[in-house]
């Protein structure tokens, strides 16, 4: 596994100029085309930081994309690994999930680069940030563990049904919208509030809005890094159940699949 995630980042920027820093054009783009779109033409205003009292929409914004940008690369890559290595698995034996769990390794050293950069970022513009790091990079673990057991389901169902990977696709693109990374999730409680109940029961939008779970994940990372404050309780220990659960349940797939990737491919 070492020596393929070695393999990933070595060749992922091999022969250009500048490197490690084309993995800051991806979130640096996405966050000034957002930051136009929604801070100057929609004008959307999230809450100050509390009690960092930071109000810049770009590094908002950044403290919740940067984590969905791991995860949609680990589950994206992750799921591809599989295929991608089709004359390795049909020609050696060795552990398979070491494919999957090799992306979550290349992706993540880029993500510890682009948080870094994040955190003298917030450095600069006055937020208190050093003393959090250390739960920072718990909570990049843990988003690490639950990323990784959506790759490892997602990877044994693309070996088996090509589709997965265009379905996986688009509801990519459908789920960023349904996580408050762009807005704040301020506008879906107000929306819940006007509505109510759904169809004469006591469940509401926002009830349902959060039952992604990235919705926790995002919140946390925003409440540690931007608010410069303990996280939710009960949203720190969602993020947890949510990461080992779905772990559990994609090592499990994976393991009882193992032996067939070879023959299905």
């Amino acid at each position: 596994m070492a020596n393929l995630t070695l393999r990933e980042i070595r060749g992922q920027y091999k022969r250009t100029i500048f490197g490690q820093l084309w993995s800051l054009a991806n979130p640096l783009a996405s966050m000034l085309v957002y930051t136009i779109v929604f801070a100057f033409i929609i004008r959307v205003t999230p809450p100050p930081g509390d009690p960092s009292g930071l109000d810049i929409f770009a590094v908002w914004l950044l403290c919740g994309l940067l984590p969905w940008t791991f995860f949609s690369s680990v589950v994206q890559q992750g799921m591809s690994s599989i295929l991608g290595n089709v004359g390795l698995v049909q020609k050696v034996y060795f552990s398979r999930i070491v494919l999957p769990l090799s992306k979550v390794g290349s992706v993540g050293y880029n993500w510890l680069f682009e948080m870094a950069v994040l955190v003298v970022v917030l450095a600069l513009v006055g937020s208190f940030i050093w003393p959090w790091i250390p739960l920072v990079l718990v909570m990049m673990v843990l988003l690490a563990i639950f990323a990784s057991g959506l790759a490892l389901m997602l990877a044994v169902a693309n070996v088996h049904f090509r589709d997965t990977q265009y379905f996986v696709s688009i509801v990519m693109q459908i789920w960023m919208y349904l996580t408050p990374i762009i807005y704040p999730i301020s506008l879906v409680e107000e929306q819940s509030a006007k509505y109510g109940g759904l169809f004469g029961t006591s469940i509401t939008i926002l009830n349902l809005y959060q039952v992604n779970p990235l919705e926790r994940f995002v919140a946390v990372f925003r409440q540690i890094m931007y608010d410069n404050r303990w996280p939710d309780s009960q949203d720190f220990m969602l993020c947890v159940i949510w990461a080992v659960v779905v772990f559990a349940i994609g090592l499990w797939i994976f393991r009882r699949s193992e032996k067939g990737l070879a023959e299905a491919l």
